[in-house]
C-alpha cells in the first residue's frame, strides 16, 4: 500500500519537461482548485494552472485590476500584457491585504513587498524568472486540471537585499515590536537576512502561501546554478526613504533609519565631580581637615603666647585653689572681684533669665509634691480624655499613601491615571527553575541543532500547564458577593471584559503556546523537508512560537496557532526569563503570570482579589512544600508586599517589648541607692522607674490619642518609632532629676516638700531646655511633604511635649510620694514593712559621679589628651563630610520584607530572570485635538508623521536604552488606527448589503455583505482622516478584536487606552512603552528622571501645534513612581527638614540661657557633627539614605540635643575660675547623669533590636540608632567637653558679682554684731569670751554659706 501511494504521488507530482525560457511568455495561468498537499491553511491555498503560453494583453476591467494590484507592470492601457486572470489578481490581492496590514506603514516595503510577488504571478516574461519544480493534477467543480503546487522564483541579491533593508526596520506599533519578526519565521527580526525572510513567504506551511515557493536570490553576474533560459529578475527596489511611484511619501524615521532626521545622541551621564584627577569631594574634605587643623593650631599658638604672661599668676591660684576644700565653690567665685561695670548686657539676661525660671519651677515643684494625689488623679484624667480618641485610631498601611504626598506631582498623576484608566491590574507571578536538570540538543528537522536547558522539557511543561490550571480553577465563597466567586470574577480580560469566561482571563505562560492543551503538546507528525522527514513535535512549536509570538499558524506541519487560549500573544520575555542573545530554548527559567484587574480599596471586587490571591498563596505553598515537586521556584501576589512588611511589623513586636523591658529593668535598677545591704528595698526606685516609663507611655498614649481624635492617622513606624524616642528623651530627664534629688542634703528646717521643689527648680530648665528644643524641632519637622515624615513628627512632637508636661506633675508627684515613703523608712514593694536602719543625710553621689569627677574628666581635660580629641573629631568630621557626599539614596524594597520572606527568593530571581522592565505609560491629559490632520502627524510615527512627533521621540529614546531607561517604544493607537483605516486592508469596510448598511463591517464578514471601503485611497499615500471621519470610526477601531484578517484591531491593546468624554472630545490616552530591567532604587529613580525629563520634552513640542491648549500636558506614569519619587527631593527636603530641627535647638537654647549666643553656637556645632557623622557612618555601614532614614536623622537631632544641651547648659551656669575647671565640673555632675540617662538608656534596648527579623529594623533602628547614640555619647561626654574648654563662655560676671555683693554685705553685718558685742560683754568673761567669739565666727561663716547657697540656689 505505501509503494503504491508513493508510486501514484509520483507520477501526479511530475517535474514537467517541455516548459522553455523565453520572453513574453507564461509557465502558469488561470486558478485551478485548491492544494490538495496543505491542510489547515489561514487563507484559501488556490493554485494555479500550468500553462505554458503567451502573455495575455489586458484591457477594460481586466486592465484596471491589475493596475490596482500591480501598478508595477502597467505600460498603459493598450500596452499591457500579463500572465495572470482577474480570478489570481483577485488571490494575490488578499494575500498582499494580509502583509500590507503591517506593512502598510512604509510605502516603499509594501510596495517591494508587493513588487516580488506581483513579478512571479503576473509578470508578462515569467517565465524568465520563474521555473516550475512540481505540478499535480486538481479536480475542480469536476474537472480536472494540472496544477502548479511547487517552482523556482529567481532574483538578484541586489535587488532582494534592497527590498529587505526596506522592510526590516518597520514597528509593530501595538507591541513596540518589528514586523519582519512575524514574517520571518523561526529567525525572529534580530536573526532574519533576505533569503530567510523570502523562504519563510514561499513556505506553505506558514498557513498562507498556497504552494511551495522556493526564492533563489543569485548574486548579480553569477549563472553558476541558474537553469538554462533564466535570467534571475533584477528590478528596481525602492529605498525606504523614497517616494513611491505612486505619490507615497517616504517612510517615517521609525520604520526607516534612513529617513531620520539627524538626531544628537542624549547627554551621558554627568561624570563625578574631579579636581586633579581625583575625587574632588575628597580634596575639598582634606583641604577643609587642613584648614581646621591650622586654625586650631593657630589658637592654640596665641593663646599660649598670651597666657604665658599670666603664667605665674595662674601657678599661683592653682595652688591655693588645691589647698581649699572642693566642695565650696563659693569661696572661689569671691576671689574674683567684679565691678559693675564689668557685667554684660548678655551676663544681665542670663542671670535674670535662669532666675526667673528656677523660681518658677521651684514653686510648681513644691506645689506638685505637696499635693500628689490630687495631681497624679488630674494627670490621669487628663491622659485619658486624650487617649480616648484612640478607639478611632486609623492605621495606614498602604504603602502609596504612606511614602508619597497626596498633592505629589507622581501622586496627582497617579490619580488622574486610575481615574481615567483604572489602577495597573494586579500581577501575580511564579519564576520557576529546574537547576538539577540537564539539558539536551534537539536536532530539528526545520531550525537544525538546538539547544534545550533542563527546564524546557515535555514533562516540566506539562506539570507547569497542570499547577496553572489549578490556579485557574480556584474557587471559594465571597460574603461580599453572597457567591462562590472564581478567578473569572476579578481577572483581566482584555478581548472580553465585560463578561469573561475562564480562557478569556490572562494568563502568560509557556503552555499558552499550545493554548493550553495537553493534546497539542502531545502532537506530533512527521514532516518532509527538502527530501528528508523526521518527526515534528511540540519543540519545532515551541521554537517557532518563542521567535514569532504573533503567528497564527507555525510552519510545522501540526499547524498549531502560538496565540494564547484568550486570544493575544505570549511574548517571549513573559514566558521564559534568564536568556541571552534571544537564545529562548536555552532559558533558566519559566513565567506564569495571573493579571487581574485592580480596584479601588473600597469596591468590593478589591476584597475578592484579595481573597482569590490568599488561595493562590496556599496552593503555590502547599506545591512547594510537595516532594515530588521538581520545580524550585519564587512566587508573589499583589498583596505579598503588604502583607509581609505587616507580618514584619506584628513578628517583631515582642522584641520591641523586650527592648522596653530591658530598658526598664536598667531604669529602676540605676536609680536606686545602694549605701547598705538593709536599706536595699527601702532606697530602690523601681516604683519610680516604672512610674517613669508610665509617664512615657502615656504621653505617647496621649499624642495617638488626640491626632487620632483630629484625624490624623497613625502608622507601623510611629508605633515603633515614637515610643523609643519619647523613652529615651524621657529617661534622661528621670535620670536627670532622681540623681540631683539623691546628692542634695536636705536643708535644716526644710520640708520634703521644699527640698523637691528646690531640686527641680535647679533641673528643669535644663530639662525644659531639651524638651523645648525637640518638641519644635518635630513640629518644624512636620513641614515635611512625605506622609510618613509628617505623621512622625507631628506625633513625636506633641508626645515629647506632653512627657515633659508629665514629668513636671505626674513624677514629680510620683517622687514625692516615693520620698515619703523612704523618708518612713518602709520597703518600696512591701509598704508595711519597716526597716530599723535610718537614711543617711549625706549626699549620695553613687558610683559615677566620683569615677567621672576623679577619673575620666582630669584625664580627658588633660592639656595633650584636649589636643588629641580636637585633632580626632575634626579627622572625623571632614571624613563624614566626604563620605556624606557618596551616602546611597534609596531603599530597595526587599530591605522591607522579613529575613526569612519568600518576596526576597521571588526579588532575586526577578532581577536575575526578567528580561524586561516595567510598563511606563506617557498620558496625555484634556487640550490636545486627535482628530486634525496637524494633531495625528503630532503624535504618530508612520509614514507622513512629523519626524520629531510623540512617539518619534520615544523612539529615538529608545534607541540609547542605557541613558533613556526604555528598552521597547511605545505603542501608538494612533498609528494603528490610521493603519487600520488604510483601504488596503480588510478591517475597515461598511455594510452594502442587509439591515447594518452604511455600519461598520468587521474584517470577518464576507466581502459580499462589506463591498465598500471606510476610506478611498489617497492620492498622495498619506492617509488622514477628516475630523468627521475619525470621530465616526474610531469607536469601531477600539471595539475591533484583532484577527487574522485584520490583526489591527484595537480591542484589547487600546481600548482602554482613549478616554472619550460625551462631546466626543479625547480627554485621556496614553502610549506604553517598557523600561529595561531594574534592580534597585538608584535605577527606578533615574528611569523615572529620564522619563519625566522626555514627556516635558514631548509636551513642549505638541503644545506648538495649532489647537493645542497652553496647559496641555503629557506625563509618564509607572506603578512605581509614587514610591521613587521622594528620592528625586529627598536630599533637599532632608536639609530642609533637619535645618528645620537644628533651627529651634540654637534659638531655644539662646533664649533659655539669656541670649548666650556662643552657647547656642556651640550646642548647634555639636548637634551638626552629630549628624554629619551620623550619615558619613551610614556610608560606611552600607545604610541607605531614604524616608525611614531621615526620620532617624530627625531623631537624632533631638537626641543629641539630650546629649548635648544638658552639658551646655551645666558649663554655662558653672563658677569655676576657668574654662578647664568648668568642663570637668559639667563633665562630672552633668556628664554622669547624661551617661547614666541617655546613653546606657538607649543602648540596652537597641542591642536587643539585633535580633529583628526584619531587615528594615535591622538595618535602620538597631544599626543607625546604635550609631546616633554611640555618636551621641562621644560628641556629648568626648568632644563638647573640650570644645567647651577651649571656647566655652566666659564665667557669668553678673552671678560672681551678686555673690560677691552678698558676701561682703554678710561680712558687713557680722562685722557690726562683732564690734557690738565687743562693747558690751564683761572682760572677765575673758576666756569664754574668745570660747563664744570661735564659736559665732564658725556660725557666721555657715551662715554665710547657707546664704550663698540660696541665692545659687535661687539662680
Amino acid at each position: 500500500m505505501i509503494s503504491a501511494a508513493a508510486l501514484i504521488t509520483f507520477l501526479a507530482c511530475m517535474v514537467p519537461s517541455q516548459a522553455q525560457h523565453e520572453p513574453g511568455y507564461c509557465t502558469f495561468y488561470e486558478e485551478c482548485g485548491r492544494n490538495p498537499l496543505i491542510d489547515g491553511a489561514l487563507i484559501p491555498p488556490i493554485v494555479p494552472c500550468y500553462n505554458y503560453s503567451q502573455a495575455r494583453f489586458l484591457t477594460g476591467q481586466h486592465y484596471r485590476r491589475l493596475k490596482e494590484v500591480c501598478p508595477i507592470l502597467d505600460r498603459g492601457e493598450g500596452n499591457t500584457f500579463a500572465c495572470c486572470s482577474i480570478n489570481q489578481l483577485k488571490s494575490l490581492e488578499m494575500s498582499l491585504t494580509l502583509s500590507k496590514a503591517v506593512l502598510n506603514r512604509c510605502p516603499s516595503c509594501a510596495e517591494n513587498f508587493a513588487h516580488m510577488h506581483c513579478i512571479n504571478t503576473c509578470s508578462p516574461d515569467q517565465t524568465l524568472t520563474v521555473n516550475v519544480t512540481k505540478v499535480m493534477n486538481v479536480t475542480y467543480l469536476g474537472r480536472t486540471r494540472e496544477a502548479v503546487v511547487g517552482y523556482q522564483s529567481y532574483m538578484t541579491t541586489s535587488f532582494a537585499d534592497a527590498a529587505f533593508t526596506s522592510c526590516k526596520n518597520v514597528r509593530i506599533p501595538a507591541t513596540g515590536g518589528f514586523a519582519i519578526s512575524t514574517m520571518c519565521g523561526r529567525y525572529g527580526a534580530k536573526l532574519c537576512t533576505p533569503q530567510r525572510w523570502y523562504d519563510f513567504q514561499g513556505d506553505s506551511s506558514n498557513g498562507l502561501a498556497p504552494l511551495d515557493l522556493d526564492f533563489k536570490l543569485i548574486k548579480d553576474g553569477d549563472t553558476t546554478d541558474v537553469p538554462k533560459g533564466i535570467v534571475p529578475y533584477d528590478g528596481q527596489a525602492l529605498r525606504c526613504n523614497e517616494k513611491t511611484p505612486s505619490g507615497s511619501p517616504a517612510c517615517s524615521c521609525q520604520d526607516c533609519q534612513e529617513a531620520c532626521p539627524s538626531v544628537p545622541p542624549p547627554p551621558p551621564p554627568p561624570s563625578p565631580f574631579r579636581l586633579i584627577g581625583i575625587d574632588g569631594f575628597l580634596i575639598i574634605s582634606i583641604i577643609l581637615f587642613c584648614v581646621l587643623v591650622a586654625a586650631f593650631l593657630l589658637y592654640l599658638s596665641v593663646s599660649c603666647f598670651i597666657k604665658s604672661r599670666e603664667k605665674d599668676e595662674e601657678k599661683g591660684k592653682m595652688m591655693k585653689k588645691k589647698k581649699k576644700d572642693k566642695k565650696q565653690s563659693s569661696s572661689d567665685v569671691t576671689e574674683q572681684v567684679i565691678h559693675p561695670e564689668d557685667v554684660t548686657c548678655t551676663d544681665k539676661n542670663s542671670l535674670v533669665a535662669q532666675a526667673f525660671l528656677s523660681l518658677q519651677f521651684r514653686f510648681w515643684g513644691t506645689t506638685m509634691a505637696t499635693y500628689p494625689l490630687s495631681v497624679l488623679f488630674a494627670s490621669a484624667l487628663v491622659v485619658a480624655v486624650f487617649a480616648a480618641g484612640l478607639k478611632s485610631i486609623e492605621l495606614t498601611t498602604d504603602p502609596v499613601e504612606l511614602w508619597s504626598a497626596p498633592n505629589s506631582r507622581a501622586r496627582q498623576e497617579k490619580d488622574f491615571h486610575d481615574k481615567y484608566f483604572g489602577p495597573f491590574f494586579r500581577t501575580n507571578q511564579l519564576i520557576l527553575r529546574a537547576p538539577q536538570r540537564e539539558g539536551h540538543i534537539y536536532d530539528s528537522l526545520l531550525f537544525g541543532k538546538q539547544n534545550f536547558s533542563g527546564i524546557i522539557a515535555k514533562d516540566l511543561i506539562i506539570e507547569l500547564l497542570e499547577l496553572q490550571k489549578q490556579l485557574q480553577n480556584i474557587t471559594f465563597w465571597s460574603d461580599d458577593l453572597n457567591r462562590t466567586a472564581s478567578v473569572k470574577d476579578v481577572c483581566y480580560a482584555p478581548l472580553n471584559p465585560s463578561n469573561p469566561s475562564l480562557t478569556d482571563c490572562a494568563v502568560n505562560s509557556l503552555p499558552q503556546y499550545f493554548q493550553n492543551s495537553l493534546e497539542n503538546i502531545n502532537a506530533k507528525v512527521n514532516m518532509t523537508e527538502l527530501g528528508v522527514t523526521k518527526e515534528v513535535d511540540w519543540r519545532d512549536h515551541l521554537i517557532y512560537c518563542l521567535n514569532s509570538p504573533l503567528s497564527f499558524k507555525d510552519i510545522t506541519d501540526l499547524g498549531l496557532s502560538c496565540m494564547a487560549d484568550y486570544g493575544a500573544p505570549v511574548f517571549s520575555f513573559l514566558a521564559v526569563g534568564g536568556y541571552k542573545n534571544e537564545d529562548f530554548t536555552n532559558a533558566e527559567a519559566l513565567i506564569m503570570t495571573f493579571s487581574l484587574n485592580n480596584y479601588p480599596r473600597d469596591d468590593v471586587k478589591f476584597k475578592v482579589a484579595l481573597q482569590w490571591e490568599t488561595e493562590f498563596l496556599k496552593i503555590v505553598q502547599d506545591y512547594q512544600k510537595n516532594p515530588k515537586t521538581n520545580f524550585t521556584f519564587a512566587y508573589m501576589t499583589e498583596r505579598s508586599l503588604e502583607d509581609e512588611i505587616n507580618r514584619t511589623t506584628a513578628e517583631d513586636i515582642p522584641i520591641f517589648m523586650i527592648s522596653y523591658a530591658v530598658i526598664f529593668v536598667y531604669i529602676a535598677v540605676a536609680l536606686g541607692e545602694y549605701s547598705s545591704c538593709s536599706r536595699i528595698l527601702v532606697d530602690s526606685k523601681f516604683l519610680v522607674g516604672l512610674g517613669g516609663i508610665l509617664v512615657v507611655g502615656c504621653s505617647v498614649l496621649a499624642s495617638m490619642g488626640f491626632y487620632s481624635w483630629i484625624g490624623i492617622p497613625s502608622s507601623l513606624v510611629i508605633l515603633q518609632v515614637v515610643p523609643f524616642l519619647v523613652l529615651a528623651v524621657g529617661a534622661d530627664n528621670i535620670f536627670i532629676f532622681v540623681l540631683e534629688y539623691q546628692r542634695d542634703v536636705r536643708k535644716p528646717g526644710e520640708k520634703r516638700e521644699e527640698q523637691i521643689g528646690r531640686v527641680l527648680g535647679n533641673v528643669a530648665p535644663s530639662m525644659l531646655l531639651c524638651s523645648l528644643s525637640e518638641s519644635v524641632c518635630f513640629f518644624l519637622g512636620a513641614l515635611s511633604t512625605m506622609p510618613a515624615v509628617k505623621t512622625f513628627a507631628l506625633y513625636a512632637a506633641l508626645a515629647v511635649l506632653m512627657d515633659f508636661i508629665l514629668q513636671m506633675t505626674a513624677f514629680v508627684a510620683l517622687l514625692s510620694l516615693d520620698a515619703r515613703r523612704q523618708d518612713n523608712n518602709r520597703c518600696e514593694l512591701l509598704c508595711c514593712v519597716k526597716v530599723s536602719s535610718k537614711h543617711s543625710n549625706k549626699p549620695n553621689e553613687g558610683f559615677l559621679l566620683p569615677l567621672m569627677r576623679e577619673y575620666y574628666a582630669p584625664i580627658l581635660l588633660h592639656r595633650f589628651t584636649r589636643i588629641l580629641v580636637m585633632l580626632v573629631f575634626i579627622f572625623m568630621f571632614c571624613g563624614s563630610l566626604y563620605l556624606m557626599m557618596n551616602v546611597t539614596v534609596g531603599l530597595d524594597q526587599e530591605l522591607a520584607m522579613p529575613s526569612d520572606s519568600y518576596m526576597l527568593d521571588y526579588f532575586k530571581y526577578l532581577y536575575t530572570y526578567f528580561e524586561v522592565g516595567v510598563p511606563v505609560y506617557f498620558v496625555t491629559k484634556r487640550g490636545y485635538d486627535f482628530s486634525t490632520v496637524a494633531g495625528i502627524n503630532g503624535t504618530c510615527s508612520s509614514v507622513g508623521c512629523d519626524p520629531f512627533s510623540m512617539t518619534q521621540k520615544i523612539q529615538y529614546a529608545a534607541n540609547y536604552p542605557d541613558r533613556s531607561y526604555l528598552a521597547i517604544p511605545a505603542n501608538s493607537w494612533v498609528d494603528d488606527f490610521v493603519d487600520w483605516l488604510n483601504p488596503g486592508s480588510k478591517c475597515c469596510r461598511l455594510y452594502t448589503l442587509g439591515p447594518n448598511t452604511g455600519k461598520f463591517c468587521p474584517a470577518s464578514e464576507s466581502a459580499f455583505l462589506c463591498g465598500r471601503k471606510c476610506m478611498k485611497t489617497p492620492s498622495d499615500g498619506v492617509l488622514r482622516p477628516n475630523v468627521q471621519e475619525f470621530n465616526r470610526f474610531l469607536p469601531d477601531f477600539l471595539g475591533n478584536r484583532p484577527d487574522l484578517q485584520c490583526p489591527k484591531g484595537g480591542l484589547g491593546a487600546y481600548d482602554t487606552a482613549v478616554v472619550i468624554d460625551e462631546t466626543g472630545e479625547i480627554i485621556a490616552s496614553r502610549f506604553m512603552a517598557y523600561h529595561t530591567p531594574l534592580t534597585n532604587s538608584q535605577e527606578f529613580t533615574a528611569a523615572l528622571l529620564k522619563a519625566r525629563e522626555l514627556a516635558d520634552n514631548i509636551t513642549l513640542g505638541m503644545r506648538q501645534i495649532p489647537g493645542t491648549s497652553p496647559d496641555f500636558e503629557v506625563f509618564p506614569y509607572t506603578v512605581t513612581n509614587v514610591f521613587y519619587e521622594q528620592y528625586l527631593t529627598i536630599v533637599p527636603e532632608g536639609l530642609f527638614n533637619i535645618s528645620m530641627c537644628l533651627l529651634p535647638t540654637f534659638v531655644v537654647c539662646c533664649l533659655l540661657l539669656g541670649l548666650d549666643l556662643r552657647s547656642g553656637l556651640l550646642n548647634l556645632l555639636s548637634i551638626v557633627m552629630i549628624t554629619v557623622d551620623t550619615v558619613g557612618v551610614m556610608t560606611l555601614w552600607n545604610i541607605h539614605y531614604n524616608a525611614v532614614a531621615l526620620i532617624n536623622l530627625v531623631t537624632a537631632v533631638g537626641i543629641s540635643v539630650e546629649f548635648v544641651s544638658h552639658m551646655t547648659r551645666s558649663f554655662a551656669l558653672s563658677t569655676k575660675p576657668s574654662r578647664v575647671e568648668r568642663a570637668k565640673e559639667a563633665t562630672a555632675n552633668m556628664g554622669s547623669a547624661v551617661f547614666a540617662g541617655v546613653a546606657m538608656t538607649n543602648l540596652p534596648g537597641i542591642l536587643v533590636l539585633a535580633f529583628a527579623k526584619a531587615q528594615l529594623i535591622q538595618i535602620f533602628f538597631f544599626r543607625l540608632n546604635l550609631v546616633i547614640t554611640l555618636l551621641g555619647m562621644a560628641h556629648g561626654l568626648v568632644f563638647l567637653p573640650v570644645l567647651l574648654s577651649y571656647f566655652g563662655p566666659s564665667v557669668n560676671k553678673a552671678v560672681l558679682l551678686q555673690l560677691q555683693q552678698a558676701k561682703a554685705k554678710l561680712d558687713q553685718d557680722q562685722e557690726m554684731k562683732n564690734n557690738s558685742r565687743r562693747a558690751y560683754d564683761n572682760i572677765s568673761y575673758d576666756n569664754n569670751e574668745k570660747s563664744d567669739t570661735g564659736d559665732e565666727a564658725w556660725s557666721s561663716s555657715k551662715a554665710i554659706e547657707r546664704d550663698v547657697e540660696e541665692r545659687m540656689d535661687r539662680f
